[in-house]
């Protein structure tokens, strides 16, 4: 399944189960809005990411100043945001390190390298999945804790476990999540 299949199946179950949810969604970005930020960060998007970005670009509206991290909140859970292009470009601006590598001293095994470039993060962006540029893998990283490649083959697949858990939300067989006027409600 493709990134465009996997994501369309998360909005279709998000639209069925959470429709206020689904309503308050932003829309896409522009591919001129993409070509910027990858100027801006100096890396080619994936076209997996590209892709999503120009389904679902998750920022919030510019004037909303009182959101640490620009994303849309609760969801995919009560702890991440899925981040629209501009939080992705002030959070890879965080992580980018001259040289490539952070720390520098391990490149086979660094926290962080500056071709992942991060799409779903905490509001403090301590915690969070990203794509890699090189490959299109998915991968997580945490603060303190060794970062994880490989996590997922592709964004689809990633976007395909998002389902599941959705699937599993509208069942009522989630732990933490159920749907309530509407809205995911974590508990």
């Amino acid at each position: 399944m493709s990134v465009a299949e996997s994501w369309s199946r998360v909005m279709t179950l998000l639209r069925q189960h959470a429709p206020a949810d689904h309503a308050d969604l932003p829309g896409p970005a522009t591919e001129q809005t993409l070509t910027a930020a990858e100027e801006r960060m100096g890396i080619s998007l994936p076209e997996d990411l590209r892709t999503w970005l120009l389904r679902n670009s998750l920022d919030l509206p510019e004037k909303d100043e009182d959101v640490m991290c620009c994303g849309f909140d609760g969801f995919p859970d009560e702890g991440s945001f899925f981040l629209g292009i501009r939080a992705m470009e002030q959070l890879y601006a965080n992580r980018c390190m001259p040289g490539g590598f952070d720390p520098p001293d391990r490149r086979d095994n660094p926290f962080w390298r500056n071709e992942w470039i991060p799409f779903l993060s905490d509001q403090d962006g301590w915690t969070g999945k990203f794509v890699d540029a090189r490959d299109g893998h998915v991968g997580r990283w945490f603060v303190g804790e060794p970062t994880v490649t490989g996590e997922y083959e592709s964004m689809a697949r990633y976007f395909d476990s998002v389902a599941e858990t959705l699937t599993r939300i509208a069942d009522g067989n989630h732990p933490v999540c159920e749907v309530a006027e509407g809205r995911l409600f974590w508990s």
